[in-house]
């Protein structure tokens, strides 16, 4: 998938666009110039990489093939979720138990991060502390009852409450769950007004963003540059922030990511004694299926509810209506209530599931491979090159060495290979 594909794009008819207020436009790339810092890719990693840049004095220009946060970082669940999409073994196994202990702690900083950023900034995003992780089957609440120890003696974390059946139905109306792991730190945002409050941020300290600019083409060295149609940015570090859209620019990076669709729906505002009797304390909520459904209440008091993972990259057919059922099946009491928006959208994943950060060479950083939990994680990806380019790289360097193997079938059968492998994963979740 490359970047060409990307170019000249408007927002998607979604909620987060429908009440996000007025979107800002920024002019396409026109003529050559130079910086210390350009960064590929207008979504959270990139945005997130650009401000933190900026704080550090750096000259920094922000290339979007389309809209910022077009893409996966403005149609997501908005959920804010500690931890990575892999577990904590993953990371074990390729850094050791004091590098995943620190691992760890650097997942609880990203939610930190967004906290600090929401306050300082002042952006009107719909922060709330809250998250919750339910269980379907009495075995996969073992499963959270298993978590809960591990990460109170292995990593001191306290800020999860284990709620059984009766507990969790007294929050949440749902017939559906044996039990759930509430986490305090957690909880939810509107990540494209987030998105969008990062980069008013950063242009007021200077970034210099450009929209509707895809990169055709990239060069390393001593000076590395990015080529669009328009024009050239000349730069002493280039950052690559593309993620599922990264394409043909390093072919070696796309190998070891698969773009996965998923898909959103809200309904009609339900009026607040109404969305409060479904959730309350007002927290997000994803089960823990291996094909899971994830959701939360709005501001506006809809049901904002995701789920119906495409690993072939086709929606399924009649989007709201499909994903309705699913809605329905956890809140049955929903069957009168209007559908009103109904989107889907990419994230990228990776063989392990495990971040895949890194360095190309001495000056060419990237991010990708979030894997869905890259609401939080994306800001701390920014922040880790942000001390890598000034000079303090340990931490990043953590993450670069968790090795990451190419999705097996290249380019022309590596779909159809996943969706076989899922399809056996997907059965388990009914076993």
């Amino acid at each position: 998938m490359g970047l060409l594909n990307y170019a000249k794009q408007q927002h998607i008819d979604s909620y987060y666009v429908a009440s996000a207020g007025k979107i800002p436009d920024y002019p396409s790339l026109d003529g050559s110039m130079a910086c210390d810092i350009c960064i590929v890719g207008g979504g959270l990693a990139g945005i997130s990489a650009a401000l933190n840049l900026a704080e550090r004095g750096y000259a920094v220009v922000l290339l979007e093939g389309s809209k910022l946060s077009h893409a996966a970082s403005g149609r997501n669940g908005g959920q804010v979720i500690n931890g990575f999409a892999c577990d904590m073994d993953t990371i074990a196994r390729a850094v050791g138990e004091s590098g995943a202990q620190e691992a760890w702690q650097m997942s609880l900083e990203a939610i930190d991060i967004i906290d600090e950023r929401v306050r300082r900034h002042k952006i009107d995003c719909d922060w709330e502390r809250g998250h919750v992780v339910a269980a379907v089957k009495p075995r996969k609440y073992q499963e959270l009852v298993d978590w809960h120890e591990e990460a109170s003696t292995r990593f001191g974390y306290k800020h999860y409450q284990l709620w059984d059946q009766a507990t969790l139905r007294s929050h949440l109306d749902s017939p559906r769950y044996a039990g759930g792991l509430y986490d305090e730190l957690g909880g939810h945002i509107h990540p494209l007004k987030y998105a969008l409050g990062l980069a008013r941020a950063a242009e007021a300290i200077g970034v210099k963003i450009f929209e509707n600019t895809p990169v055709t083409r990239i060069e390393q060295g001593a000076e590395p540059k990015a080529i669009t149609a328009t024009g050239t940015v000349s730069c002493k570090h280039l950052v690559l922030a593309a993620n599922v859209f990264v394409g043909d620019l390093v072919p070696a990076l796309d190998h070891k990511i698969m773009p996965v669709g998923t898909y959103v729906i809200t309904t009609e505002s339900l009026g607040e004694a109404r969305a409060k009797s479904l959730i309350n304390p007002n927290f997000a909520v994803a089960d823990n299926q291996f094909v899971l459904d994830y959701y939360r209440l709005t501001a506006d008091h809809r049901v904002l509810f995701g789920g119906k993972v495409s690993y072939s990259g086709l929606p399924p057919p009649n989007l709201k209506e499909a994903m309705r059922s699913d809605m329905l099946r956890v809140f049955p009491q929903l069957a009168d209530v209007k559908i009103e928006h109904g989107w889907g959208g990419f994230v990228d994943i990776t063989m392990s599931r495990a971040p895949h950060w890194g360095r190309l060479s001495p000056n060419v950083y990237f991010c990708q491979g979030f894997s869905g939990h890259g609401v939080a994680v994306t800001g701390l990806a920014g922040k880790l090159i942000g001390e890598a380019i000034a000079g303090t790289s340990e931490r990043l360097d953590l993450f670069a060495k968790i090795g990451h193997l190419p999705f097996p079938g290249g380019k022309l059968f590596r779909t159809p290979s996943l969706v076989m492998a899922m399809a056996w994963f997907r059965l388990r979740d009914y076993l």
